[in-house]
């Protein structure tokens, strides 16, 4: 049977989330990985901030802490708190992949992925600050974060391969 009109995709209600957020002070304005500033609203095809050595020595100057890095230990507590969040919400975890300075997650479920995103973060700094790793005024995490609509089963796998595959070589473990 030949179809005569265009297939529909459903985009009123994403299928899932690649949430992506970042250690504290791990990527200032500046940085030569680029940045986007918040006045433009990070809005498609906005342009990124330039690298500029002198802006992120500002930045880090005006840090109203130490950076924080995730070793191998933090790395494997902030991963099971991740899991815990999508056990006690309901949420199926597709793809997760903790990094030294930032986490990725691909996760099915519904609200809005800033929820999503804040929850990780809240139950990985409950967990932190549980095994005495960071202390109770300690912020681990930049402000907000990276929070994509993932609509069809083809954008949840493309996030998961990258999120699984596209970080680079597994972290050696010391010890």
């Amino acid at each position: 049977m030949r179809r005569d009109y265009i297939e529909f995709q459903d985009r009123s209600v994403a299928v899932g989330h690649l949430i992506t957020f970042r250690c504290y002070g791990t990527w200032l304005h500046g940085d030569e990985r680029g940045s986007v500033d918040r006045r433009f609203y990070n809005r498609v095809g906005a342009p990124k901030i330039a690298a500029d050595p002198e802006k992120v020595a500002r930045k880090a100057s005006q840090l109203k802490q130490e950076l924080f890095l995730l070793g191998p230990r933090e790395r494997h507590i902030v991963e099971k708190a991740v899991r815990r969040v999508c056990e006690v919400r309901g949420y199926f975890l597709v793809a997760i992949n903790v990094r030294t300075n930032h986490v990725h997650v691909v996760v099915r479920g519904s609200g809005k992925p800033e929820r999503l995103m804040d929850a990780f973060k809240a139950y990985a700094t409950r967990a932190l600050r549980a095994e005495g790793l960071i202390s109770n005024e300690f912020r681990p995490w930049s402000r907000h974060g990276s929070t994509r609509y993932l609509w069809t089963d083809d954008h949840v796998a493309e996030a998961a391969d990258y999120v699984i595959n596209g970080q680079g070589d597994e972290l050696p473990t010391f010890g």
